[in-house]
């Protein structure tokens, strides 16, 4: 029997068939706390009644599946749906599906924005299953109307919720109990009431040896490396080991600070008070309160130190700010080199102090951590000839780049590559949009007879491999195309920059963090300087 050909039944399809559009869709799925009793909003539901709706649809294939589990609707900056927005922006997906509109958000203002704004402006269809609403349901004039009004009310019940655990959470705080997720330094929470204060044998200690050379008159710096040399875990650590603290962006260095210290010295708790209220949500933020309207319940749980330890300590500390507010002192003048000029031994940040008429660089890790920390020690680095030898390697690297004459031929090569990625996506956009037409006309072509079973399968399959490939293939050459386009955008204004640098200039903050990423001192005749963008400077010269 004769082989079909495969290229002339594409051909005959294609020509039999309208066009029609095929979505890419991504379920979006939603569960914050206050829903996570409530199973028709669970995670399985909401995927398992879009899932079905879609299946009648032939239009739309699902291709992702994003999902926000604990994570109010009141804010939009949720990893997944930014992660959505994202792949929107790359054209992954062009059709966006939800349980409900309540489960996109519960803010009238953003929740319109989205769906009458951005999903329009990016050609995305928006589809809410259980309110009956789709963007592309030309005789959807009804659910249109009603759509600022459910966007409402899902906002007005989500008001209405946090109000209430406002409520209870004063009534709770009033009634001298601890709402905080974990609990201060030196205790530990009951297990058969989280809302009451154990003392921690394994912390308490530690707290109470605090207090005391605090009121021995000890120093915050000198308190913070007796407790360095002894390797006492610090507060977001010792959590961390027991599993209260998981996000590595809130453990810290590892090292204690002495603003860690002296929150610790300043906090009532210690003394078996419970004092809470002390900040409040304002725009979903965090602000700090009066402290007239703080809640304060006396002996609520058992003290670590005595009233009189704790006043003691207040005191001693109070002597010394006195002490230090008195002491003249210099004007004022920025450090231009602040949170850039690190230590080459150890790696830490080298530390700015004033003495008599002059500012100098110090590490203070022997200091601070503990003795031997930095095999260095850089004790005095004056700052006027930091600047001076700084300066000078800025402007030699400067006249390299721009008597080296290749800037304009490294311009030249990004805007070659970046032409030719375009070319090459334009290819695939095409190659895609025809296979996508083949793939609308297989399952019309199946069920008039036209295709077998046998032949239906094998075309589809194939189709929607090649077009995942030429996608994945298209993503990969957008991304390099928009680094090719940083690049670009980097060497004009580096090139600007530069200069700039001729002549006699300043040294000023706003100059080193433009062209500085590092400043690594080893000791006053070796400083490395490390440029921002990725080392061009390096780079050009070389070409």
């Amino acid at each position: 029997m004769a082989r079909k050909s495969r290229k002339n039944k594409e051909t005959f399809l294609l020509s039999q068939t309208p066009h029609m559009k095929v979505w890419w869709a991504g379920l979006y799925i939603r569960l914050s706390v206050e829903d996570n009793g409530s199973h028709g909003d669970s995670l399985e539901t909401q995927q398992q009644i879009m899932e079905a709706h879609l299946a009648l649809c032939p239009d739309i294939e699902v291709v992702e599946v994003y999902i926000d589990n604990g994570v109010s609707g009141q804010t939009f900056e949720r990893p997944s749906f930014q992660r959505l927005l994202a792949d929107v922006e790359a054209g992954k997906i062009n059709c966006v599906a939800v349980k409900d509109l309540s489960r996109l958000g519960r803010s009238a203002i953003d929740s319109g924005y989205y769906v009458e704004k951005y999903f329009p402006l990016h050609g995305v269809r928006f589809l809410a299953i259980n309110d009956q609403y789709d963007s592309e349901d030309e005789n959807n004039g009804t659910g249109q109307i009603a759509l600022p009004l459910k966007n409402l009310m899902n906002e007005a019940y989500a008001l209405d919720i946090s109000r209430k655990v406002r409520a209870q959470q004063h009534q709770a705080m009033r009634a001298g109990e601890f709402i905080g997720s974990r609990p201060p330094y030196g205790y530990r929470k009951d297990p058969a009431n989280c809302h009451r204060l154990l003392v921690n044998t394994d912390t308490a200690p530690v707290v109470r040896q605090i207090f005391r050379w605090a009121a021995d008159g000890v120093a915050l710096n000198a308190i913070v490396k007796k407790l360095n040399e002894a390797s006492v875990p610090t507060p977001s650590h010792y959590l961390a080991s027991i599993g209260l603290i998981s996000n590595n962006k809130i453990m810290g260095s590892g090292k204690w600070q002495t603003r860690t210290v002296g929150k610790i010295l300043a906090d009532e708790v210690y003394v078996g008070d419970m004092v809470q209220g002390k900040t409040r949500s304002v725009k979903r933020k965090q602000v700090p309160t009066d402290p007239a309207d703080w809640i304060v319940i006396r002996d609520t749980h058992e003290p670590l130190v005595s009233r009189e330890l704790f006043q003691k300590a207040q005191n001693v500390r109070a002597q010394a700010a006195q002490k230090y507010a008195k002491t003249e002192k210099l004007s004022f003048s920025p450090n231009i080199f602040k949170g850039r000029i690190f230590c080459g031994h150890c790696g830490k940040s080298l530390h700015r102090q004033r003495s008599h008429d002059r500012y100098f660089f110090r590490c203070i890790s022997n200091d601070r951590i503990r003795k031997g920390s930095c095999p260095g020690d850089i004790r005095v680095l004056p700052e006027d000839e930091l600047i001076s030898v700084i300066l000078d390697i800025i402007q030699k690297q400067a006249s390299i780049i721009i008597n080296n004459g290749c800037w304009s031929k490294r311009n030249g090569k990004v805007a070659e590559q970046s032409a030719a990625i375009g070319k090459e996506i334009a290819r695939l956009q095409q190659e895609t949009e025809r296979d996508r037409k083949y793939l609308i006309s297989l399952y019309e072509h199946f069920v008039s007879g036209v295709l077998s079973k046998t032949e239906y399968t094998e075309l589809k399959t194939g189709y929607e491999q090649k077009i995942k490939a030429a996608t994945s293939r298209s993503q990969q050459l957008l991304e390099q195309n928009r680094s090719l386009e940083r690049d670009l955008n980097d060497y004009i204004e580096l090139s600007d920059r530069l200069a700039s640098l001729k002549g006699d200039i300043t040294l000023t903050g706003d100059l080193i963090g433009r062209l500085v990423e590092r400043i690594v001192v080893y000791d006053e005749q070796n400083i490395s300087v490390h440029f921002k963008f990725r080392d061009e400077f390096g780079k050009v010269v070389q070409e």
